[in-house]
């Protein structure tokens, strides 16, 4: 079966968590100008675009980017259909059948351009920590996060961390019908990192 793309492209002008370095794309050696090869340098922030947060990102004591074990990010997921809900409750999390499963993403919007940092919906701190004693491992979703913009206290990131769940932000998941399928979604392995871009995809099972 295809692979299915649930990254978002890495482009100029691309939205990007208020206050971030916004991504950029330099060319410092090009063949057009002599040189032997094309070779770019890229600045951005470690959660731009579709990207995995280290534990480290909101606990200090939490693991970082490069100890996060590859099975934690890979693996038979769920992806659920959550439109219409901007605040994912604990019921929303109750009316599932998640047994046996360890992974699960979470769509919330069917439109290609995402959602806007601005509003965008989030987990109740009781949904994030139904999903950890649930035995689930990793949940995704197509928001920029999983807590409010102008949260400075992070429940549902702190919850998360309580239910030992890794937290994947920022998915394509507009093209994605519910269902089950083998996640790919390998972060960069950057020392001491507090999260990183991945190449998030999908595979029918």
């Amino acid at each position: 079966m295809p692979y299915i793309d649930i990254t978002k492209t890495l482009k100029e002008k691309m939205d990007v968590w208020p206050g971030d370095s916004p991504y950029t794309y330099q060319s410092t050696m090009s063949i057009s100008k002599g040189d032997t090869v094309n070779v770019g340098k890229i600045e951005m922030s470690s959660h731009t675009g579709t990207h995995l947060d280290a534990p480290y990102h909101y606990d200090q004591k939490g693991m970082t980017i490069d100890e996060i074990p590859l099975e934690g990010v890979c693996g038979e997921c769920l992806v659920v259909d959550a439109r219409d809900h901007p605040i994912i409750k604990e019921d929303d999390i109750l009316r599932l059948d998640l047994k046996g499963i360890k992974k699960i993403l979470f769509k919330t919007t069917a439109d290609i351009h995402g959602h806007k940092y601005e509003d965008y919906p989030v987990f109740s701190e009781k949904a994030a920590t139904v999903l950890g004693e649930k035995g689930v491992q990793l949940i995704g979703t197509d928001a920029p996060s999983v807590d409010p913009l102008t949260s400075k206290t992070l429940p549902a990131h702190h919850a998360f961390r309580k239910g030992d769940v890794l937290i994947l932000e920022g998915l394509a998941l507009h093209h994605v019908d519910p269902g089950t399928y083998e996640l790919i979604a390998l972060p960069l392995k950057i020392q001491q990192g507090d999260g990183s871009p991945v190449r998030a995809v999908l595979k029918e099972m």
